[in-house]
């Protein structure tokens, strides 16, 4: 009777490995609750009667070794130094998704490619609109970013009435919205380059390139990497670039491929179960170590590393980035100085408003001119409601908000924005999926 037993009931009773992208899902919705939390805790403490050690704590100087490099107050060291392993996992993701996942191919990529471009364009338009010139004009790359974290983790509320393929299509689009980000950083929130510095970083990028090519040790890059950052860091570019880069270099693809272990492994246990009959134990743990070895080869270093480093940047980085940059004194003037000012109008009106309606129609456009083509299960309702949810800036909105201006008023009525709309688009968002979508039940 046993091979009677139906598929459904075998994956309710035996446990089976996450594939990369339900691992990936899982704990960013994990990470959003915590981050939801920090979030929580930053504004409450920066409006309570010890708001002011709050604000001194993220400006106290920090000191690492004797080199004037790494003297940074807190704050910094978290944007510069923490959120660089955040885009190294961007970068892991982005060049996963290009050479094996949903972005591997033209005809799969081109809707979230498109639906992205739609969500920053017409975003940062409806900023540069309300804040064409004057002290606002250098924020317009706020508005273009979305949360990935807090976006899957207000669908994961919704649990089963969001069927699979519109996760997937948030997670591509929010995945090429992140490549926008990297982008609008690299090349327009950069203030001055030092090019001895720079010649340095892309000396050391040979290396790692060359290091890639010969499938170096984990370990190298981990090295070599910290050497890039530090000169990155040191030639002006934002040192999150470097992150990016070096995932973007990692090796995504195995030494070997999975449907090749059987053959590899089968003479090693072959030659193991002989060992063990001769009781040389020496030559049976040193079997048992190769194969150990050809179970490694089985995962690339960028699928090592990223296993390594994705959840301290789910559980620390991110949740302390929101602890040190979402706490803003929401005094009765703040919040004056907010409504009445075009550069929070500019931002509210393109994560809210902007984000929607240029995913929705950008997509609509695709399909129609048969650019890109629409897959089983996926809705224009369910992409409305992706680019509502996309409103989400949050993290990255934050981030370039302390790119854009100098002036902490100014800042903080950037931050107050994003919070703002970051709070509304995620309502609107469940709200309006709750409404349009009925439960569904995957086929699996």
């Amino acid at each position: 009777m046993e091979n009677g037993v139906s598929n459904k009931s075998q994956k309710g009773s035996l446990a089976h490995p996450r594939s990369m992208l339900e691992s990936f899902i899982h704990s960013e919705i994990s990470g959003a609750i915590l981050l939801f939390g920090a979030t929580v805790v930053a504004l409450v403490w920066a409006n309570s009667p010890w708001s002011a050690s709050y604000f001194a704590l993220w400006k106290h100087p920090l000191k690492i070794g004797f080199r004037p490099l790494f003297s940074m107050d807190l704050h910094h060291w978290i944007d510069d130094g923490l959120m660089a392993l955040f885009f190294l996992v961007v970068g892991l993701e982005i060049k996963r998704e290009i050479v094996k996942g949903e972005l591997s191919s033209l005809r799969q990529a081109a809707l979230p490619i498109v639906a992205a471009l739609g969500g920053m364009i017409l975003p940062a338009l409806l900023y540069f609109v309300l804040n064409g010139s004057g002290m606002g004009a250098h924020g317009w790359g706020i508005p273009m970013a979305t949360d990935i974290g807090f976006a899957l983790g207000v669908l994961a509320l919704l649990g089963k009435r969001i069927p699979s393929s519109l996760r997937v299509f948030m997670l591509a689009l929010a995945i090429v919205d992140d490549v926008g980000a990297i982008l609008v950083i690299a090349f327009f929130y950069t203030p001055q380059i030092s090019l001895p510095a720079l010649a340095l970083a892309g000396g050391i990028l040979v290396l790692l390139v060359a290091a890639a090519i010969r499938r170096a040790p984990l370990s190298v890059f981990l090295v070599v990497g910290f050497f890039f950052w530090a000169a990155i860091l040191s030639s002006g570019v934002h040192a999150t670039i470097a992150g990016v880069i070096l995932g973007l270099i990692v090796p995504i693809s195995p030494k070997l491929r999975p449907e090749d272990l059987a053959g590899n492994a089968e003479p090693l246990l072959e030659d193991f179960r002989t060992h063990l009959l001769a009781r040389d134990k020496s030559l049976a743990e040193a079997t048992l170590t190769q194969l150990d070895q050809l179970l490694c080869d089985t995962n690339s270093i960028g699928e090592r590393l990223e296993r390594t480093v994705h959840p301290w940047v789910s559980f620390l980085v991110l949740p302390l980035f929101a602890l040190a940059s979402a706490g803003v004194a929401l005094s009765t003037e703040q919040l004056k100085l907010a409504i009445s000012s075009p550069i929070a109008h500019g931002i509210f009106a393109g994560l809210v408003v902007g984000k929607a309606a240029g995913i929705t129609a950008f997509s609509f456009l695709a399909v129609k001119s048969k650019i890109a083509g629409m897959v089983d299960g996926l809705t224009w309702t369910g992409i409305a409601g992706v680019g509502i949810l996309a409103g989400l800036g949050f993290t990255v909105s934050l981030f370039i908000s302390g790119l854009s201006f100098e002036d902490e008023t100014t800042v903080a009525t950037a931050k107050v924005a994003v919070l703002a709309a970051s709070l509304a688009a995620g309502s609107l968002g469940y709200l309006y999926f709750r409404l349009t979508h009925k439960e569904h039940i995957d086929s699996i």
